[in-house]
């Protein structure tokens, strides 16, 4: 892994349990397309209006290969349409940062 697509979200707080049916559907929605979840994320404490969802891939290749296939998904594609219908996703940006070697999934040490 060596790029990690971090997306925030601004959600409608008031339709929390959409977003979370919308991040649930991803759980195997990307994978299936190439992408490697390392999560969805709901406010739990402080702001209750953002969310976020980071997924990895090895190479900028690999993430635009990620991209046609998830335009095909029909899944993906009713999940896209779920929430424009729902509305619950008010604002969404994206940032892509590199991973740097040596500090990712490290084991605990004692």
């Amino acid at each position: 892994m060596k790029m990690v697509c971090v997306i925030r979200y601004e959600i409608d707080p008031y339709q929390r349990e959409a977003f979370e049916r919308y991040a649930r559907t991803w759980g195997h929605v990307i994978p299936r397309c190439g992408g490697h979840l390392l999560g969805y994320f709901l406010p739990w404490q402080g702001t209750n209006y953002v969310g976020w969802g980071l997924i990895a891939f090895d190479s900028l290749t690999a993430y635009e290969t990620y991209q046609l296939r998830l335009r095909e998904d029909a899944e993906g594609r009713a999940n896209f349409e779920f929430a424009q219908k729902q509305r619950f996703i008010l604002k969404e940006e994206r940032n892509f940062v590199e991973v740097v070697d040596g500090t990712f999934e490290l084991p605990a040490t004692s």
